[in-house]
């Protein structure tokens, strides 16, 4: 049972309101980004199609030419046009190289109240991104975009929530050292919400998918251990190897919830999962190079 401390609901509904108004300083995800799902959802696209929309958004193209031409990929030409980025990656991987460059910027900044330095969460957040991918694959979903894509964004709520947090940050450590909560479930007694659930107010208000919403939402399992759905578990997953590994761990950090089961669902036994770590690990720098120039 947990202690009553006196830090449930001391923000009254002007104070959330306010919380939730701030989400109108992020810099929003270019519109282009949802024709581009949309083209790729379609079975009947084609690549001309997805080229044409990239294109004629000069910042995105310029972006996308960087990170094709990164280490990264290690292509063996230079790549000059998004037509050719798209033979020699292909639509699914262009598509990512686009989300990773639509999210970089709200990203990269220091968060204070977490603890995390200026890129640090952007560290992670690329990092998420790609080994939920990778779990994706291994589990045969089609649309790899989606679980990319939540994975890259799941902790946007953090970006507007980091003040508050700093504020709060007294009662947060109050209710994790001596009630158990999770960093998550502090920030929800002592503020009122948690950066899961802001999150999914702003992937709401840049019209990602309810699915999108929800995997947001939910991505630190916080409607109990449901591993009924695949991708929100995948999401966890790579959001909880990321912790293992050390990558982009701010204060929350240390009061993580771990949960065992959820791998066991999904399939991966002890040696996966240290080979997905071992895997990664050695690409670390070459993500590192990738995240530099989105």
């Amino acid at each position: 049972m947990v202690e009553d401390v006196g830090y449930g609901g001391d923000r009254d509904m002007t104070d959330i309101q306010k919380i939730i108004k701030d989400i109108d300083t992020l810099k929003p995800i270019p519109m282009v980004t949802s024709k581009i799902m949309s083209i790729v959802e379609d079975p009947e696209s084609s690549i001309h199609e997805l080229s044409q929309v990239v294109t004629y958004d000069q910042s995105l193209t310029a972006n996308l030419l960087k990170l094709c031409n990164s280490a990264y990929f290690g292509l063996p030409r230079q790549i000059d046009s998004v037509h050719q980025a798209i033979v020699y990656l292909g639509m699914d991987q262009v598509v990512d190289l686009v989300l990773l460059a639509g999210g970089a910027e709200n990203l990269r900044r220091e968060q204070k109240g977490y603890d995390l330095l200026e890129g640090e969460l952007w560290k992670n957040s690329v990092s998420s991104a790609l080994i939920a991918k990778e779990l994706a694959e291994k589990k045969g979903i089609k649309n790899t975009h989606l679980v990319f894509t939540a994975a890259l964004l799941k902790d946007i709520g953090k970006v507007v929530l980091s003040q508050y947090v700093a504020e709060s940050f007294e009662k947060i450590t109050v209710l994790v050292s001596k009630c158990g909560l999770s960093f998550r479930e502090a920030e929800k007694k002592a503020i009122g919400i948690d950066h899961a659930e802001l999150g999914s107010m702003v992937s709401e208000k840049w019209n990602f998918s309810h699915k999108m919403v929800e995997i947001i939402r939910n991505h630190h399992l916080s409607k109990g251990l449901s591993n009924s759905d695949l991708e929100t578990s995948i999401v966890y997953a790579a959001d909880t190897l990321c912790m293992m590994m050390g990558i982009g761990i701010g204060c929350d950090g240390l009061a993580y919830r771990f949960h065992q089961e959820v791998f066991e669902h999904l399939g991966f036994c002890e040696k996966n999962i240290q080979e997905i770590m071992a895997g990664f690990g050695e690409k670390i720098q070459q993500v590192e190079d990738l995240m530099s120039l989105s």
